[in-house]
């Protein structure tokens, strides 16, 4: 049967520092680096866009500078990264060059895009790299980052590098063929699990905890990670071996085909298929600015909500916005625009019994009235008569700490710390009155939530 040209895709590979450089001598695995290359230009010339997250640098600065073993210090490991940076990028540079394809460096840190200008201007230099014909080669920013070179977060950046540019594929390539049941390498009946539909039931059957290498950051936990990320941006995300970097490109055929028809109308018979385990995108992508708020910004400050209002936002159709009536406490300092944690109290984290929330259309209970003091507030209605707004305000007792709180989102804040914990508990008719202004009716906003509530007996979600 004939097959159908494959729409062209974007496709971010992400190689770890496990597939470049041999873990003992330190030396660059030419062999692979030029599979992967010959690759590269291969699906650049079947027309899709290709951009490739490489980690490395640390490891080719440990062969440059005869050390043995990954230094303690972070200096220490952010002056090999320098050292070796320059080294890495231009390997790649001669191995791409011989086949005559520009390629272009991009170092990014969180902080870069935390910023949202600095994000949309990263997207744009990315875009228009990509328009040009040439493979941007992104990493990470090692010699002034922090946390990425602790954490394993060019996993992450690889995620968030396709969710920024909008990419069809994502490609974890690492050291091994795919996720498994337990560790391939020391328990024989591991069992590969070719296809995840969702990653919060895959991780209670897989054990992430012994897979990564000396040199790395990483192991299949921040892969998965990665994935989630991915996935909820509507990224196809694969995690497949770098010992054949050529079944990057069958990997995308085989899936291609299998939605694809032929010019008969026909579906296309699929490919043999290579070994690989793919994670399936979200039906529903999470918007762009509701991934940078989510995956990008470090949260300023905390906005603890009810049980009530926890329930109504895990809804689609709350819109991801927070009412005032949902908010009892506010924790740490931050201003308006700036990324915040939604919290819960950790009690209702852990009980099944829901608490109707103001930010739903049920009165709040008199139980959780109970442990409010109610407060007045004086405003002009219309007639010109005083009325009282009846408002709930947090006891000295209810003041909360990290330990009282269970993290369930994020979000952006509309207003600030001060002023949101002024209209706590407040309807939103009543924020003009109490700040002077109302420039929303919603106190935070782009809000995701990750970790939604418990079921209710009777009720379920």
């Amino acid at each position: 049967m004939s097959r159908a040209k494959a729409t062209p895709c974007t496709i971010v590979i992400k190689l770890g520092t496990s597939s470049i450089v041999h873990e003992e001598t330190h030396q660059p695995l030419l062999s692979t680096l030029s599979s992967v290359v010959e690759t590269v230009v291969h699906l650049r010339k079947q027309g899709h866009k290709v951009v490739l997250v490489s980690s490395g640098a640390i490891g080719v600065g440990l062969r440059r500078m005869n050390v043995a073993s990954r230094p303690k210090s972070l200096s220490g490991t952010q002056a090999l990264a320098a050292i070796g940076q320059g080294r890495l990028i231009a390997l790649y540079d001669e191995l791409f060059g011989h086949l005559e394809q520009p390629i272009a460096q991009v170092l990014l840190t969180r902080g870069d895009i935390s910023d949202r200008t600095r994000y949309l201007n990263a997207v744009n230099t990315i875009n228009e790299l990509l328009s040009m014909g040439v493979v941007p080669i992104v990493n990470e920013n090692d010699t002034i980052s922090v946390s990425e070179i602790k954490f394993g977060d060019n996993d992450t950046l690889s995620a968030i590098t396709s969710s920024m540019i909008h990419a069809d594929y994502l490609f974890l390539v690492t050291d091994v063929d795919g996720l498994y049941t337990a560790n391939p390498r020391k328990d024989p009946n591991a069992k590969q699990i070719e296809v995840v539909t969702s990653i919060s039931a895959i991780r209670s059957q897989v054990s992430t905890t012994t897979l990564g290498s000396s040199l790395g950051t990483g192991g299949m936990e921040t892969k998965i990670i990665a994935a989630e990320i991915a996935t909820g941006a509507g990224v196809t995300t694969i995690i497949t071996s770098s010992k054949r970097p050529k079944n990057i490109f069958v990997i995308v055929e085989y899936h291609n085909s299998l939605k694809t028809t032929t010019p008969t109308g026909d579906i296309s018979t699929p490919l043999t298929r290579p070994p690989h385990t793919v994670f399936m995108p979200s039906l529903i992508p999470m918007r762009d600015l509701k991934a940078w708020t989510s995956h990008t910004l470090f949260p300023a400050g905390s906005v603890v909500i009810d049980a009530g209002a926890h329930r109504v936002l895990s809804r689609r159709e709350s819109g991801g916005r927070l009412l005032a009536a949902g908010v009892i406490g506010v924790m740490g300092a931050f201003a308006s625009g700036q990324a915040v944690r939604i919290v819960i109290r950790a009690s209702h984290a852990d009980s099944s019994t829901e608490i109707p929330s103001a930010q739903s259309s049920r009165p709040a209970s008199p139980r959780h009235l109970s442990s409010i003091a109610i407060g007045t507030l004086s405003r002009s209605s219309s007639s010109g008569h005083l009325e009282t707004i009846e408002q709930p305000e947090i006891d000295a007792s209810l003041q909360f700490s990290d330990d009282d709180v269970v993290e369930v989102g994020r979000g952006l804040a509309m207003y600030n710390h001060a002023q949101i914990s002024r209209v706590r508990g407040l309807n939103s008719s009543h924020l003009a009155q109490v700040l002077g202004y109302a420039d929303s009716e919603y106190v935070v906003e782009n809000i995701t939530i990750r970790v939604p509530p418990r079921p209710i007996d009777g009720l379920g979600n």
